[in-house]
């Protein structure tokens, strides 16, 4: 016994390896994480799979509810939505008026939103009554609100083709009912011409001025471009006849020529004896004694075609188409015309009227003289050269002729 107790006691067991313990350790950790995450694991489906439970139930109660009570819950009624599609529908049928406003632009029209389904469209050509290359020429630009009408339909997009042209095309014919009414004197310009006359543009419209109603003798390539004073004979919209007068025009004008009086004019034309003036349509000669009181030796130097000036009315032939201007009667001081040109043209209705008062002065005193023979006519003049009753200057009696000599003892 005690032998083998001795044995035992010089036995000798090798130590524990440390990395073996610390592999066990981390083994049952990891162990350990696995079981946690595992169990996180679950924890996070059973939720996800509650919340798709939940959102299953409300769907299928929100299917339900639809399907039954549809408006169960809304303020917003099917009559408050057909009220509301009432009030921002409109005729589309051609012809009807509607408010627009342009959002965008480009070369060929501009889109407008009349607050339909879809935009509608205004062409270049139905942009204005006038030819343009562009709308904007028209006044459109993004944000302007117009009145349009509507004059068809695109097939391709079932939106509406608008018009500003036939709009103003009415207000045109009207207003020229109104001109014509007024019996007033318009400008139109030349355009074309046919064998019968010339053709020209008032108003927008094109109105026909027949050949026997045009004062000039001017051929019809001559007045192509040129502005004509025209007046209406005839303005029928219906038959789209618009007839146009320059012979009434012209008669107007002339009706309206004082002697005497200012009128604006420009000079057309010079010549060796003086210079043709365009005074509203009506072909006046300046003469060259009449341009300075200071000789004027070459036109040239003092007038050039183009030029605008103020003339005065010396005398008019209605008959022969004759009219006769000055420029000389117009100066402040002689040789203005030449030196100072421009103080004639602001001066010239105070030089007119000065001209107009000795004139009646002299046509007075003309009469007063005529009168002193004509006592029965109640009137004499006064050492002031006024006319005026008789006074104890011319006895009532009259003048005793006897008393004067014969004309051959003067």
């Amino acid at each position: 016994m005690a032998c083998l107790t001795q044995q035992f006691v010089g036995l000798k067991c090798p130590p524990i390896s440390t990395t073996r313990l610390q592999s066990k350790k981390l083994l049952v950790n990891h162990q350990q994480k696995s079981g946690t995450v595992v169990a996180q694991a679950a924890v996070v489906a059973n939720a996800q799979t509650r919340e798709r439970l939940k959102l299953k139930e409300m769907f299928e109660d929100a299917y339900e509810r639809c399907r039954t009570t549809p408006m169960d819950g809304v303020a917003f009624t099917i009559d408050d939505f057909h009220s509301a599609l009432e009030k921002y529908d409109f005729d589309s049928e051609v012809g009807t008026k509607v408010k627009g406003t342009v959002f965008s632009v480009d070369a060929n029209g501009a889109l407008v939103d009349i607050t339909a389904k879809s935009s509608a469209y205004l062409p270049l050509r139905e942009a204005s009554l006038h030819t343009i290359k562009h709308v904007e020429e028209a006044g459109i630009f993004p944000g302007l609100r117009e009145e349009f009408v509507v004059v068809g339909e695109n097939e391709a997009d079932d939106s509406l083709v608008l018009s500003l042209r036939s709009i103003q095309y009415d207000l045109a014919w009207e207003r020229c009912r109104q001109l014509q009414a007024e019996d007033v004197v318009v400008k139109g310009k030349v355009v074309g011409a046919n064998k019968g006359g010339v053709v020209a543009l008032v108003e927008g419209l094109r109105g026909f001025v027949p050949f026997s109603q045009i004062s000039t003798k001017s051929t019809a390539e001559e007045l192509l471009e040129k502005e004509l004073p025209l007046k209406f004979v005839e303005v029928d919209e219906e038959q789209s006849r618009l007839v146009l007068s320059n012979r009434k025009a012209m008669a107007d004008s002339q009706a309206q020529l004082g002697i005497g009086s200012v009128v604006l004019g420009t000079v057309q034309s010079l010549k060796p004896y003086g210079a043709f003036i365009d005074i509203g349509g009506i072909n006046g000669l300046l003469h060259v004694s009449q341009i300075s009181h200071d000789r004027v030796s070459d036109i040239a130097t003092v007038l050039q075609p183009g030029d605008t000036l103020k003339v005065m009315i010396l005398s008019h032939d209605r008959e022969r188409g004759r009219v006769s201007l000055s420029t000389k009667k117009l100066e402040p001081t002689p040789g203005d015309m030449i030196r100072n040109p421009k103080l004639v043209f602001e001066k010239a209705e105070e030089m007119a009227q000065t001209f107009r008062q000795r004139i009646a002065q002299a046509e007075a005193m003309a009469r007063a003289d005529m009168l002193r023979f004509q006592p029965e006519s109640g009137l004499t003049l006064s050492s002031d050269g006024i006319l005026g009753p008789l006074t104890s200057e011319l006895p009532e009696d009259g003048l005793d002729l006897s008393e004067i000599p014969p004309a051959e003892d003067l």
